[in-house]
């Protein structure tokens, strides 16, 4: 926008950075951590970035000063963040709710749970809250008694993850929702949900699993008292549902699961089944992770499957798991990966491009967790490897490799790696790709580098 990028950073900051040089306009000061993807629209005040941070609130600032011009609250429970971006439509911001209370629960003291997922609609150029539809209508009420004497709760959980999508000619808001956290377990995680967009009142759910309840408790050989008696597969929806319109003048809302499933629905059917294809073995860090593409007749999907072994900690390319530092794990240097395409209209597989492989480096993982990003004829996705590819949309062929995970020499002289690529992922305008590198947490390798490419090799 107007020659800049915007970015947030784990440290707390947004910064105002020059599209082609990266030299900095300006940086505001959060006071939490950034995960979402920064959005910039006008209103009625002037051009804003809208943004929310691992405390439960959203901020608009000045594009042009980096001046805050407002900070609104949207949930006060203290588990609770947002990482998916808010969505502007007209005068209206919508945001979308998540937490932490999932990994928080594998304390055997920790009173588990009472999050629950939400999407608040506020007006964009005051954080005015308009209104507050949670994903669970029913609130967490006192349920059974932990092994050690802790008070359980719930229903909860059910966030949503990613951004939400809007629908203009339904003005509806469209939500994926991730697993419930204790029991009992309820109807709309792992779901698609569709809210007026409004009103907020939720119009239809359509649940794709059932009974997933789940939390960080049931990750050791012997569950914590927390692990819910269902112990899900933790399969939730991490990312958004993209809305398309089909060849046969239908439509269609698609989304990707941890399960490794691919569902389309049909919003004009109050979200019936239109079709449903398995992608990857799926698992707790594995199927669709953080985000798919599509053009006009096909969906690019990547897949994570991510394995891991426990190890000694000495072992080369080990990592810390962050819900138990107690764990050391290493990737499988042989499991994970791979990009399809899929018929928009049938969802049959087009093409499929395995992982060209880790060649056993320790530590290297094949899985393509990152966000998928397509422009005409190009598909791109980053890798727990550090490389990102770039693949023809024709036939999945691998036109373009780059290895990120080396050190950089920087415009700002601050000394950055590459590393692992998960979460979001490239941006591209103007020519130029833009792509962080270093994703630290699931045995990925850490690291802090922004990298801007062009055609032209600048």
């Amino acid at each position: 926008m107007g020659g800049r990028i915007f970015v947030g950073s784990p440290g707390g900051k947004v910064y105002s950075l020059d599209a082609n040089t990266g030299c900095t306009y300006w940086e505001f000061e959060v006071g939490a951590p950034v995960r979402s993807s920064i959005t910039i629209g006008p209103s009625s005040i002037g051009w804003l970035a809208y943004f929310g941070d691992q405390l439960g609130n959203v901020h608009a600032v000045d594009i042009v000063t980096g001046k805050a011009l407002w900070t609104t609250l949207i949930e006060d429970h203290y588990a609770a963040w947002i990482t998916g971006s808010p969505t502007l439509v007209g005068t209206t911001l919508f945001v979308p709710v998540s937490s932490r209370e999932e990994v928080a629960a594998a304390n055997p003291r920790y009173p588990c749970c009472s999050f629950r997922g939400s999407v608040v609609a506020l007006q964009a150029s005051t954080g005015k809250m308009l209104w507050k539809s949670y994903t669970i209508a029913e609130e967490p009420k006192a349920g059974a008694m932990g092994s050690l004497g802790v008070q359980l709760r719930g229903p909860s959980g059910a966030a949503v993850w990613s951004s939400p999508t809007f629908d203009p000619m339904k003005d509806m808001i469209y939500v994926t929702t991730g697993d419930n956290y204790s029991d009992p377990p309820t109807d709309t995680s792992d779901a698609i949900l569709a809210f007026n967009a409004a009103s907020g009142k939720m119009a239809w759910s359509h649940q794709v699993m059932s009974g997933d309840a789940y939390n960080a408790a049931c990750t050791a050989k012997e569950p914590g008292p927390n692990c819910p008696a269902a112990k899900g597969s933790d399969f939730d929806f991490g990312s958004s549902a993209i809305l398309v319109n089909l060849p046969n003048g239908k439509r269609a809302l698609i989304a990707g699961q941890k399960s490794g499933v691919v569902t389309a629905v049909d919003p004009d059917r109050s979200g019936a089944v239109l079709w449903q294809t398995r992608v990857g073995r799926g698992g707790r860090v594995g199927g669709v992770q953080w985000g798919m593409a599509a053009d006009n007749s096909k969906v690019y999907v990547a897949v994570s499957d991510s394995k891991f072994s426990r190890v000694a900690p000495d072992t080369p390319g080990a990592q810390t798991p962050m819900f138990n530092p107690k764990v050391t794990w290493l990737l499988d240097s042989r499991t994970g990966g791979g990009l399809h395409a899929l018929s928009l209209e049938t969802g049959e597989e087009v093409w499929q491009a395995p992982h060209p492989g880790c060649n056993d480096v320790p530590g290297c993982g094949p899985a393509q967790s990152a966000a998928v990003t397509a422009i005409p004829g190009i598909v791109f996705s980053g890798g727990i490897d550090g490389h990102l590819r770039a693949y023809s949309a024709d036939g999945g062929r691998i036109v373009w490799d780059v290895d990120t995970k080396r050190e950089y020499r920087t415009v700002n002289g601050v000394a950055a790696r590459g590393g692992s690529m998960d979460g979001p992922g490239a941006v591209i305008v103007g020519g130029m790709l833009y792509v962080g590198s270093g994703y630290g947490l699931w045995g990925g390798t850490p690291g802090n580098a922004l990298l801007a490419y062009s055609v032209e090799g600048r």
